[in-house]
């Protein structure tokens, strides 16, 4: 009884360019020991390992069939005529376990009792690919998540740090007005920041100011000179008007206006 053979044919796939190997699995389901040969009718092209060998009861062998590189690829329709053949023969424990001799003396003493099994090749098509030129055993690319809400975009942060840097101009804007000291105020608001270091950096300088003009305006000495330089602003600009022939409503605007802001601010 001969041994099963997987598979029934064997089928190596394009390119040639290259070595190609195919697993041919010899199961012996007998209850006696088997030994097998491999042999192929084209032997320079074919690499098999190993060609021969005893089987075990129930047990299997892979043999691998390898198909050397080829200097040019056959034409896709061309048909491939190389075959295999695989004999076996049953023996017993008590004869020789050489396998070489084994076969010698059974090719010459019982010729008639070895089984054989033919099998075909066949050259397969390249291995089929997708539209996007993956193929189709290889593993897709992994799948992207859009960020999480608390990582911003980059226009979404440049416009927090736009609105941060408008709130820190119009408050040292506001200080300045109050306690005449623009220069300063001005100074720290013109920077705008380009990244949140500068950011944090300006939000520090703004309330370090904010803090001394607020020390400041609780001064009593500093209100009370602000006070005195304001009405002596609005006594030269009376004066002046006064010189000038300015109407008298406008110059009680301008007082009513300088003691709303003394009365705001101071």
């Amino acid at each position: 009884m001969s041994v099963d053979l997987q598979p029934a044919e064997l089928g190596f796939r394009r390119p040639f360019n290259r070595e190609v190997t195919e697993i041919l699995k010899l199961t012996n389901g007998n209850t006696q020991p088997v030994a097998f040969k491999v042999k192929t009718t084209a032997p320079k092209q074919y690499c098999v390992r190993p060609n021969s060998g005893i089987i075990a009861p129930n047990e299997s062998v892979d043999v691998q069939v390898l198909l050397q590189a080829m200097k040019e690829e056959p034409p896709l329709d061309a048909k491939c005529r190389d075959k295999f053949l695989v004999q076996s023969v049953l023996t017993s424990a008590d004869q020789d376990p050489n396998v070489t001799t084994l076969w010698q003396t059974v090719e010459k003493t019982a010729k008639n009792t070895i089984q054989e099994r033919k099998i075909r090749v066949n050259f397969l098509p390249a291995a089929a690919a997708t539209p996007n030129g993956v193929s189709s055993h290889e593993e897709q690319p992994p799948a992207y998540s859009s960020p999480t809400p608390q990582f911003g975009s980059p226009a979404q942060q440049s416009s927090t740090n736009a609105s941060a840097a408008e709130s820190v101009k119009t408050s040292m804007a506001k200080a300045a007005e109050a306690t005449g000291l623009t220069t300063a105020a001005s100074t720290v608001a013109s920077a705008v920041p380009t990244s949140n270091e500068d950011l944090k950096e300006q939000l520090a300088a703004a309330k370090t100011q904010i803090q001394k003009l607020t020390s400041q305006l609780q001064d009593p000495q500093f209100r009370q000179r602000k006070a005195q330089e304001t009405n002596e602003k609005v006594q030269a600009v009376v004066q002046q008007r006064h010189e000038s022939g300015v109407p008298l409503q406008i110059v009680a605007a301008l007082c009513l206006i300088s003691f709303l802001i003394a009365y705001l601010f101071f």
